[in-house]
């Protein structure tokens, strides 16, 4: 064998031989307090009103999956949101403040969006028929979804240059609205006011002041229609990208308690047309750190001028103008979904809306088929696996390698969520637990065991045997993309194909079991969750 052969050979040997590269680390859980905690039903996603000729980039990607015009008696759709047992959802998006709704005395005809060149985001108004309120409501009911509502903010007002706009704010058409639903028994959680509105604005933009006060305007009627009410809904604003004047002043003018959640917009991503440097932000650390610091800035606005409130991520799709196509509807779209859902927890936030179930690129569903996208696989196992209580990890690993954990939900336990970013590292992971620390006092050093071991046996409960006499097994979530392509529609837990079943099921999520001395590695570009559910952490009791 010449030389050339054997170049030829390692060369095509070469990337296996990297993508066995190990890396051994150590992860930090400090089990004896939470740091933060979610809404139990920390997953929303949103349903948007694009009609099918909104289009970017040369694609028209919205088909048929409006508000307006989805079709609501899919058993797919039907199947994908009863899956989740509470999925929140949002309905709202950038034509939500030209829509009027047809009850009442209109001052305006009820006809569907059409373009419109000088039109707010190049359409016309459109409207919600109530008759079609009534199917949506339907679906909601049959589902046990939970509804927030995003109201027309614009209604009444007028033009005062190319996006600001002024005046009161006419509620008339919202309050009948509102009436309408109450009448009919529909049950919304939440009343959200506007939709991209704050700071510069999305196309158009309001004064805080004069938002503030339309807010408090908002809050008196939800009070008068629901008076009757043990419970009202919540009043969620400014629905917007993050300004932090801007929300400073809506705090400050709307008062304590008007306000129950500031809701705001993150597409970190950039545009959804740069196809391989979208892929390229999704697995670059320092890239997804960025973000960090909207998070941050949020919570010390709240904490100074609204304690009061609560934060939510009202609308997130990663890249913006539709998601990018085969990226935002395939595997690599995950490591980005995943990772912001840990760090948003992180950073005190209590619900996560995801642009959007189905619509666009970056639809948990497909627009065509209705199927689940791998998104939809990754939202779904978050919601079942990830409890409330959001606990610290520290780590020596490389910033590659994203670690976050939660108690596990509705159980005992504790869930690691592990995100390897890296094309080429495997990395071992030695995990121990700040709490149990102190029992290693008084051991020799060359007697030493692995502190998370130690304490899921010092403090699991057995009936009828002693907990050493146990084997104690954890479960593992392993995701990876068919064919080892990121860019691939099919996500893989465990090595198999997640697809529905033959009656348009969602499947079963089962994890493997393993030993729980026996090692832990994530591979390269991959996912894992790990349940050890015999751990009782002191912060998950």
């Amino acid at each position: 064998m010449d030389f050339r052969t054997l170049l030829l050979i390692f060369l095509a040997l070469c990337p296996a031989f990297l993508a066995q590269t190990g890396e051994d680390t150590e992860l930090m859980i400090d089990t004896s307090v939470k740091i933060a905690w979610t809404d139990d039903n920390y997953i929303c996603a949103t349903l948007d009103w694009w009609p099918k000729e909104k289009c970017n980039y040369k694609q028209c990607p919205w088909d048929l999956a409006s508000i307006i015009n989805l079709d609501l008696s899919h058993p797919f759709l039907e199947n994908a949101i009863q899956a989740f047992k509470g999925l929140r959802l949002r309905l709202g998006g950038s034509l939500q403040d030209q829509v009027i709704y047809g009850v009442g005395n209109l001052k305006s005809s009820c006809h569907p969006f059409t373009k419109q060149r000088d039109g707010l985001f190049g359409f016309s108004k459109g409207c919600l028929h109530m008759h079609r309120w009534d199917e949506l409501n339907n679906l909601f009911k049959k589902t046990g979804a939970l509804v927030t509502f995003g109201l027309n903010a614009l209604y009444g007002r007028r033009r005062i240059n190319r996006h600001a706009w002024g005046g009161n704010w006419d509620s008339s058409n919202a309050l009948d609205f509102i009436k309408y639903t109450v009448a009919k028994g529909y049950q919304i959680h939440s009343w959200e006011f506007g939709n991209e509105l704050s700071g510069q604005g999305i196309g158009a933009s309001v004064n805080a002041v004069q938002y503030g006060k339309d807010v408090i305007h908002l809050h008196n009627l939800i009070d008068q229609v629901y008076k009757n009410f043990d419970q009202r809904p919540l009043l969620l604003a400014p629905g917007g990208f993050y300004s932090p004047e801007w929300f400073s002043k809506l705090l400050e003018v709307s008062g304590p308690g008007i306000v129950n959640v500031l809701t705001h917009h993150i597409y970190n991503l950039g545009p959804g047309s740069e196809g391989s440097k979208l892929v390229d932000k999704v697995l670059n650390p320092q890239y997804l750190n960025k973000i960090s610091d909207t998070f941050g800035n949020l919570t010390q606005t709240i904490k100074m001028k609204g304690p009061w409130a609560s934060a939510w991520v009202g609308e997130s799709g990663g890249a913006y103008n539709s998601g990018g196509p085969n990226v935002s509807n395939a595997f690599v779209d995950s490591f980005w979904y995943l990772d912001q859902l840990g760090m948003a927890a992180k950073h005190h936030t209590k619900v996560y809306c995801r642009q959007t179930l189905i619509g666009g690129n970056y639809g948990l569903l497909d627009t065509s088929t209705f199927v689940p996208n791998p998104d939809y696989y990754s939202a779904l196992l978050w919601h079942r696996l990830m409890g409330k209580e959001v606990l610290d990890v520290s780590s020596n690993a490389s910033p590659y390698l994203r670690s976050y954990a939660h108690c596990t939900k509705d159980r005992a336990g504790v869930t690691l969520l592990l995100i390897n970013l890296s094309n080429q590292i495997q990395y071992g992971v030695n995990i121990q637990s700040s709490a149990y620390t102190s029992l290693q006092v008084g051991e020799k050093k060359n007697h030493k065991k692995n502190a998370f071991v130690h304490g899921l046996k010092e403090t699991v409960s057995w009936v009828g045997s002693k907990s050493s006499d146990v084997t104690l097994y954890r479960e593992e979530y392993h995701l990876t993309p068919e064919g080892g392509d990121l860019q691939s529609r099919t996500m893989l837990l465990n090595g198999k194909p997640l697809q529905l079943t033959e009656t348009g099921d969602i499947p079963s999520l089962t994890p493997v079991l393993k030993n729980i001395e026996s090692p832990i590695s994530v591979a390269p570009l991959s996912i894992k969750f790990i349940v050890f559910p015999n751990f009782n952490s002191p912060s998950c009791r």
